[in-house]
């Protein structure tokens, strides 16, 4: 069987983003490809998905399948009666963290001017999008919170430098838009129930 066959049943198979090491341990050790072959397979099969409903995308955590953003506006209507995926509160948590980290709990205070909900952060950690890289060396030690490579992951980002300057995100109502938009808003709306339990499950600040 052809590799990039291999490969593209491996992608749609794994709903995740693939690492060329994930993608060697599908394979016995006497088979197993050379990381040049992985890599033109890939292409090859990037090429096959040009003009087509689905696309091969690299993101921090590998490569993965997904519904191109021109079709986003039809796709995304599987989900037009679901709740929204999340609140502005959290979303300008989510921003502050991702543009300025590491950050602390009061610092985002400070610049959003309402406390911050310790519901937000514990949903944001336990989505996997944000982590505590360390601790702020001044009295009480705060936490100095980060992104992820899974936060990189679901927004469709191979790194934070693809992330659009925060001196443009003068209206922070643009914030979530911003964030979707460097994703398919189908692939964000995939997950749009869990997300949606999530916030309906964790009382919120304004």
């Amino acid at each position: 069987m052809e590799l990039k066959n291999i490969i593209e049943a491996a992608l749609l198979a794994a709903g995740e983003p693939l690492s060329l090491e994930r993608m060697e341990s599908l394979f016995a050790e006497h088979e197993r490809p050379a990381r040049g072959s992985l890599r033109a397979a890939l292409a090859a099969l990037a090429a096959d998905c040009v003009g087509r409903g689905v696309e091969l995308v690299e993101v921090a955590g590998g490569w993965r399948l997904q519904v191109p953003a021109r079709l986003a506006p039809w796709v995304s209507r599987l989900w037009e009666d679901k709740p929204g995926r999340y609140s502005r509160a959290t979303l300008e948590t989510l921003a502050l963290i991702a543009w300025r980290q590491p950050i602390t709990r009061g610092e985002i205070e400070d610049v959003r001017g309402v406390a911050v909900s310790t519901a937000i952060i514990k949903a944001l950690l336990e989505r996997g999008w944000i982590k505590v890289l360390g601790h702020r060396e001044v009295p009480g030690r705060p936490a100095l919170y980060g992104t992820t490579r899974e936060f990189l992951d679901h927004f469709g980002l191979k790194s934070l430098s693809e992330l659009p300057a925060l001196a443009e995100l003068r209206d922070l109502d643009t914030i979530g838009a911003e964030l979707y938009g460097a994703t398919p808003a189908a692939v964000a709306a995939a997950d749009a129930d869990a997300a949606a339990s999530a916030d309906r499950s964790s009382p919120e600040s304004p």
